[in-house]
């Protein structure tokens, strides 16, 4: 039961819902265009602003649902069977096998995830809170989605270090941290040559 709901997990999260809303409203390849990334921000540069709105609910959703059904399928289960679950959809969204593997770059799906962790370990949120307040902070001053995402990677990851978490939560945070870093490599270089997208 476990395994197939793991794998399910992992199928949803691999939906991408960037690349089919800009096939579906624009009949493009979202890839060919902007950024070339199906995520929120790329689609509401290419497609239009409610479209990537639209975009991040559901790839937020892809991340939180199956965490906050875990918790009524699998009340028992250790720690670790709830972060293999919040791990899966984020994989399928970073590595969607529908696109060869190349998907998103992970952030929605895994503010979904630990949004939906929080209903079982409720000082994620706090985390959470923090994390969007950095995110908020260094969009409002500096302006790339690319910076604010990674900025609030990092702060989430130092909070659950910080807080009373059990430790493979606190792996979990980490592996979400390093998943941002490897996704946001362009964006990275880009930032460094002054070449990144302004929102």
């Amino acid at each position: 039961m476990l395994i197939i709901y793991l794998v399910l997990s992992y199928l949803i999260g691999s939906i991408p819902f960037g690349f089919l809303i800009a096939y579906f409203v624009k009949h493009i390849n979202i890839r060919d265009f902007g950024s070339g990334n199906i995520g929120a921000t790329n689609v509401w540069r290419v497609v239009g602003k409610r479209w990537g709105v639209f975009t991040f609910i559901l790839d937020f959703l892809k991340g939180f649902f199956p965490l906050l059904f875990a918790k009524f399928l699998f009340p028992q289960c250790a720690v670790f069977t709830i972060v293999l679950i919040a791990i899966a959809p984020i994989c399928g969204h970073n590595w969607t096998p529908f696109l060869k593997f190349k998907g998103g770059k992970g952030v929605a799906p895994s503010l979904g995830a630990m949004s939906g962790l929080s209903f079982i370990f409720p000082l994620i949120g706090v985390a959470l809170l923090f994390s969007l307040l950095a995110w908020i902070m260094v969009f409002v001053v500096f302006k790339y989605v690319s910076l604010a995402s990674l900025s609030a990677g990092a702060v989430f990851f130092i909070c659950a270090l910080i807080l009373s978490l059990p430790k493979e939560v606190k792996f979990l945070s980490l592996c979400l941290f390093v998943f941002i870093l490897v996704r946001h490599k362009k964006n990275i270089k880009g930032l460094l040559t002054k070449k990144e997208y302004h929102f």
